[in-house]
């Protein structure tokens, strides 16, 4: 796998979380699981990122992988090929 995340989807997962549940997000995009992780990313410079929510609520997480905001969608999507 090269230093680049795999682009799983060009949208937002929408999510509803449950406040203090913690939840890790898939940052090499190689989970079953989308978004959130399952492992796949051993043996690779990724790992999971860590995410407790703070309220109960929808939560968008990015599938993208390209997020600065990271776990959460920031619109980066929109402006990759």
């Amino acid at each position: 796998m090269s230093d680049a995340p795999i682009i799983v989807q060009k949208t937002p997962y929408p999510v509803e979380v449950e406040e203090g549940k913690t939840y890790f997000w898939c940052s090499c995009g190689q989970s079953s699981k989308q978004p959130f992780c399952d492992g796949s990313h051993k043996g690779t410079a990724f790992n999971p990122v860590k995410y407790t929510a703070g309220s109960t609520k929808k939560a968008f997480f990015c599938g993208c992988k390209h997020s600065v905001n990271q776990p959460l969608c920031d619109g980066s999507h929109a402006k990759l090929d």
